[in-house]
């Protein structure tokens, strides 16, 4: 039986085969995971359509493969099963040679074979099996642990070796440092979206500050009822700001749009990125229909893509169809940066870490928790005067968490 490339979704036609996750000859279940997919967004599992044992690996790690292709073929039945071994016929009435003194060695071959994980990294590190040595896995196979082990101790110094004859493909010289190791797929795609919206959108970025005491005071208050009212979910600040965007996108609408060509699209609904951290960078999945929701389902959906970008488990067409993003750098630190626009979205809004400053309150000096706030817009259909305006929206509900709850 195939094993085949699935559809990947809207747009998707084609994938690279990130690593197998059995090897040839191996027996597998029914819908047990084989091998891993990248697509320009996401990682996919193709599961086994049959129990029975691998038979055929057809496509190797690295390979690009469109929709549909062959990947591997399973044998199922009577095929399963391996082919037992012939048994060595002794010659008649001729005595064996006697045993070797002291142990047989083990082929270099057999001793130096090495996992597809582990040959693809030692590839990326310029190694080779006689580098490692024995690996750790069944019958010495190298695995990819034995080469991040290797890598991890320091090494003597290799003798200098001679100039190739041929120039490297390389437009400048490695240092014998560099370690040069290929873009993923998701990475080549994410560098191409972020350049193509700085080619294309007129991209400028508006600041402001929030006083974010009374968001805070009101999470304090009320954290503990909450999750226990709401099943274990927590409450954050995300849910405060994306409900904060939802009044300022209602009231701005063309910070909701986009540009089709020589129209501007209004959205009557917010489709809400969030941006968030996974194994192989950034990805956007996108809360549907948010303007529709509350506090507990806003931050019941945060939580599940956070925990399943982590896992790799997002699904393609969670990643797709959002029409405003909101970023938060303050997770890793970042005081105040500029957002760029996730097309063909016209703007997000980018949160900052919470910081402690002195401010002026009704003639004083107070120390207030602040957050730095940034809009990037597509100036094309965003004027200035729109944007600023949003974003004091945005502050100034922050900044009185009753707005919120009222509708004001």
């Amino acid at each position: 039986m195939n094993i085949v490339v699935p559809t990947l979704g809207e747009s998707v036609t084609s994938a690279t085969v990130s690593r197998w996750l059995k090897q040839e000859g191996e027996a597998v279940a029914a819908d047990e995971p084989l091998l891993e997919l990248e697509t320009d967004k996401v990682s996919v599992e193709v599961n086994a359509p049959a129990a029975g044992r691998l038979s055929t690996i057809t496509v190797k790690d690295g390979s690009e493969v469109e929709v549909g292709a062959v990947l591997g073929v399973i044998a199922t039945g009577a095929g399963a099963a391996p082919a037992p071994k012939p048994a060595a016929k002794p010659d008649a009435g001729v005595n064996p040679p006697p045993p070797a003194s002291g142990p047989v060695a083990r082929p270099a071959s057999v001793a130096l074979e090495a996992f597809p994980a582990a040959q693809k990294r030692m590839a990326e590190a310029g190694l080779s099996g006689s580098d490692i040595g024995a690996g750790t896995g069944k019958d010495g196979r190298i695995t990819k642990g034995d080469v991040l082990d290797f890598l991890s101790k320091p090494q003597p110094a290799a003798p200098a070796k001679a100039a190739p004859a041929v120039a490297a493909k390389s437009s400048r010289q490695d240092e014998p440092r560099d370690e040069r190791v290929k873009m993923t797929r998701l990475r080549r795609t994410i560098a191409n979206r972020l350049k193509e919206a700085q080619n294309t959108a007129a991209m400028l970025t508006t600041f402001n500050e929030v006083d974010m005491s009374a968001a805070m005071a009101l999470r304090s208050q009320y954290k503990e009822v909450f999750e226990k009212k709401n099943g274990g979910v927590r409450l954050g600040f995300m849910s405060f700001f994306v409900r904060a965007c939802v009044a300022g996108l209602k009231e701005f609408p063309a910070v909701n749009a986009e540009i089709d060509g020589d129209d501007i699209v209004y959205k009557n609904y917010v489709h809400m990125g969030i941006a968030v951290g996974g194994p192989n960078g950034l990805v956007v999945p996108v809360v549907r229909d948010v303007d529709q929701m509350g506090f507990a389902e806003i931050e019941g959906a945060i939580a599940s893509f956070g925990r399943r970008a982590r896992d790799g488990q997002l699904k393609l067409e969670e990643l797709t169809g959002g029409t405003f993003s909101i970023t938060n750098g303050g997770v890793y630190g970042s005081l105040m940066s500029t957002p760029i626009i996730n097309p063909p979205q016209a703007a997000i809004l980018g949160m900052h870490k919470i910081q402690e400053r002195p401010v002026a309150i009704a003639g004083k000096v107070e120390i207030r928790p602040m957050m730095y706030i940034a809009l990037t817009y597509d100036h094309r259909i965003i004027d200035g005067k729109e944007a600023v305006s949003f974003l004091v929206r945005v502050k100034e509900s922050i900044e009185d968490p009753r707005r919120l709850l009222l509708g004001l």
